[in-house]
């Protein structure tokens, strides 16, 4: 395969996947925001920090805005010309990442895309207000699990469709790690008995942020306590999103496409993702704490930066396409832009 090839189904990949984790981000934060008690300004504002930091966004943000307000942190995150992680700029870059690739993807898949972003490109921020942003944030995750299954039933899972799981599950993994991350004072400072509520709606929110609330129930039939769910988004090996589960995809689909066996690597991206794999398969939650969730969510995010540079080197190293001329009324953003990885130092 040619490397622009597989470069393109890997971003196309990977920023469709973020698109949904933004969406998803903003509309388990301001679900959180309605199930709190009654808040201060300043409280609800303080709220949405985590936010920004888990998609690395925090100092972007302050250069456009000087209120870390509900409004303005939507708009900056759904529709900001600006910012290449807004949802909008995620999803005309997975577009135009798919536009290249048009005889390797199926038609079904560019027809869902290419209507995703002709819808992104019909909203504002006013008419998300007007009609609810639930209902905005949902159709923004719907149209990313309906372009999934789209791949996985109308491709044929050869090296093409393994460069888009790469791009898929390296990207989710590393947003479980932020989203662990931004939150980590929550778990540090266990709340007094008389916010023990306040503490497990945030704890859920956590959860509903990776789409892992269900099945956290159904796996501990518990309370949500936050040592247990460090343990599931962190260590489990079943569900879709633990960094676990992330990593081992990632592992099975570079081995799928190097043809190379588990026990052997031929480039670094396999060495350092089967390291990974092997941390987290030995590893417990007791060593997670001993070490200190910030400091491991950092080691983890580092491991993960390094293994998309690994790839990239030996897979993706190609000139840059020429992108076409943009519309008058709409900005282009650079197929490469990784600004959640870049930022993972400071995170």
């Amino acid at each position: 395969m040619l490397s622009r090839v597989a470069d393109s189904l890997y971003w196309m990949s990977r920023y469709a996947e973020r698109a949904e984790n933004i969406a998803r981000i903003l509309d388990v934060n301001l679900q959180l925001m309605l199930d709190l008690p009654k808040l201060s300004e300043e409280e609800q504002n303080a709220l949405w920090e985590p936010v920004l930091r888990s998609t690395g966004d925090h100092e972007d943000f302050s250069k456009h805005y000087k209120e870390t307000s509900s409004d303005n942190v939507i708009d900056f995150l759904t529709l900001h010309p600006k910012n290449s992680n807004s949802i909008i700029n995620c999803i005309t870059t997975a577009r135009e990442n798919a536009r290249h690739v048009r005889e390797q993807i199926s038609l079904e898949m560019w027809e869902e895309i290419n209507r995703t972003y002709l819808w992104m490109k019909s909203q504002t921020l006013k008419k998300i207000v007007r009609q609810g942003p639930y209902e905005f944030f949902t159709a923004v995750k719907n149209a990313s699990h309906l372009f999934q299954g789209i791949t996985d039933g109308t491709m044929t899972h050869g090296e093409d469709w393994d460069f888009i799981q790469v791009g898929k599950y390296l990207e989710r993994a590393d947003m479980t790690t932020r989203i662990l991350d931004a939150n980590d004072e929550i778990f540090i400072k266990r709340p007094a008995n008389n916010s023990h509520t306040s503490g497990t709606l945030q704890w859920s929110a956590i959860l509903r942020s990776c789409s892992s609330h269900d099945a956290y129930r159904k796996f501990y039939v518990a309370q949500v306590e936050p040592d247990k769910v460090v343990e599931f988004l962190i260590l489990n090996e079943f569900f879709p999103r633990s960094i676990r589960y992330c990593a081992q995809e990632l592992n099975y689909s570079l081995r799928r496409i190097s043809g190379c066996k588990d026990e052997h690597f031929t480039n670094l991206g396999e060495k350092l993702t089967g390291c990974l794999v092997a941390e987290l398969n030995y590893s417990a939650l007791e060593d997670i704490k001993t070490v200190g969730m910030h400091k491991y969510m950092d080691e983890i995010q580092i491991k993960l930066n390094s293994i998309g540079e690994a790839i990239f080197q030996t897979y993706l190293f190609s000139p840059p396409l020429t992108a076409p001329e943009p519309e008058p009324e709409e900005e282009t953003t650079p197929k490469q832009t990784q600004k959640q990885g870049k930022a993972t130092a400071n995170a």
